[in-house]
Order: C-alpha cells, then structure tokens, then sequence
C-alpha cells in the first residue's frame, strides 16, 4: 500500500482490481479563487461530505483510492472537458460551476471565471487527477486483466435543482448499462436490495463523466457510480456525520465493495 500526495490529488495505491474514485471529496478552494467569492460558497456546501471517512474500509481492503484536494467549486472533475451537458435537457452544474445546487451565484459580480481562467484551472487541476486516475486504471488493468472503477458519491436527499421529491437511498448509475458487466451491476444492486435502503439503477445520476469516459466493459474495465443520499450518515440539518446512521450505512457499502472485489476474482 503506497500513497502518493500531489497538489491536486492523493492516491493510495492497492492490491487488488478495485478502484475508488471520490472527485467532489473536498471543500478546499484557494484563497485567490476564495477571494472572488459570496461568503456562502467558502464552506463548499456542495461537497459530497465524509465520502472518504464512508468508505475508510477501502485501504485495508486492498482497494486503490484516489481524492482530489480542491472542492468541486474549484472545478468539477466528473465534468467532460468541454463542459457538455451529460443530462440533455436537464438543469446540471458545469465544468466551473457558477450557482450552487439552490442556485445561489457562486461569485461576486464580475468575478466570475472566464476561459483563459477556465483552461488554467483545467490544466492545473483537473488533468493531473484524470492523468492519474488513467495510469492507475491502467496499472491494475495490466495486472490483473481487469479493472473495477468504483466512482464513490453523495448528495443531498432532497435537491428540487435536479430532482422532485426525496432521492433514493443508494443511486447505482452505469450509464444505462453501457459501462460495467450486467452480471457485475446485478450483483452489486443485489446488496441494495437485501438491505433496508431504497435504491435505484439508472435513475436520476446514470453516472458522470468518469464512469462514462474510462469504461471498456468489452475489454474488462468496468466503471459504476454511487450517488448516495446524504440522509444515509448525515444530519443534514446541519452538515455533520451522524455516527449512528453512518454505523447502519457502512457495513451496506463494505458489502457492496466486496461483491465487486469477489466478482473481480472470479473473472
């Protein structure tokens, strides 16, 4: 198990075909960037909070983990670098997000980002965490023949931005089952369905760029993500980690990783 720290990402590296990908882990943002800011946007309330601490199984696991060190606010690292709209016709936030999930504008008037600083941040920030995850998929894939991108997320339960209503619990996305092995996601969704969660495949968060950009199911690399709903190990009132529902939570996910890592060895 090594680690290795850059400035826009760590990377633990693991023994096993299983890799976590967690891009909006973070609620760091530079102070110059900071600096351009509402008061609000500081505090990164968007962050997909405590997904590391979720899943801290994963390192004794023998699981790859791979964090980024500035916030989504900074720029969106489950965004195509065109900043295409992945949900046509729905309201999503971009590259370089300008509002917040209530729509709240991020930056002071004519603070704004503009392109030249949009490619720098680009440059700077979300291709050494791409670069990264690439040679790393990369490295297990020679390794074992295969490789299992697991893209670890959470969201508020209730975003009426993006969805009606209450989310549910546990949001497997595979890109409408285009990225990973149908026996892999079944397996996988099973673990959902014996528990006392709601779930669902496919529904609102069909999975990001990374599950999109790096999946090969034809040549053993498969990718899905987990939206979960913060509601699952957070008092959302305000913010902080619920020891009790995140105990319940927990051993869901732990299980959920290893029917990946078990799939992954009989392959």
């Amino acid at each position: 198990m090594k680690q290795h720290h850059a400035a826009a990402y760590t990377l633990t590296t693991g023994s096993t075909p299983v890799l976590i990908s967690m891009p909006h882990n973070s609620a760091e943002i530079p102070d110059e960037i900071k600096a351009r800011m509402h008061p609000f946007a500081h505090q990164s309330p968007d962050t997909d909070w405590f997904v590391d601490r979720l899943y801290e199984c994963a390192p004794d696991m023998g699981l790859s983990v791979l964090k980024p060190s500035w916030s989504r606010y900074v720029i969106d690292l489950n965004r195509p670098p065109d900043d295409q709209n992945l949900y046509p016709g729905a309201d999503t936030t971009g590259l370089v997000p300008i509002s917040s999930f209530d729509s709240h504008p991020i930056y002071k008037a004519g603070q704004e980002p503009d392109q030249i600083e949009i490619q720098n941040r680009l440059e700077a920030y979300w291709q050494p965490y791409h670069q990264t995850l690439e040679a790393e998929i990369k490295r297990i894939h020679s390794q074992f023949g295969m490789a299992i991108v697991f893209e670890a997320h959470s969201i508020a339960s209730h975003v009426p931005r993006f969805f009606e209503g209450q989310l549910p619990d546990l949001n497997f996305g595979t890109a409408n089952g285009t990225s990973c092995s149908n026996e892999l996601s079944l397996a996988l969704t099973a673990v959902a369905q014996s528990s006392d969660y709601s779930w669902v495949l496919n529904g609102r968060f069909k999975g990001g760029y990374i599950t999109r950009a790096y999946a090969k199911p034809a040549n053993q690399i498969h990718c899905m993500q987990l939206e979960l709903s913060q509601a699952t190990y957070l008092n959302e009132a305000d913010g902080s980690w619920d020891p009790k529902r995140a105990a319940q939570i927990q051993p869901v996910l732990q299980k959920i990783l290893k029917t990946a890592l078990a799939w992954s060895q009989r392959q």
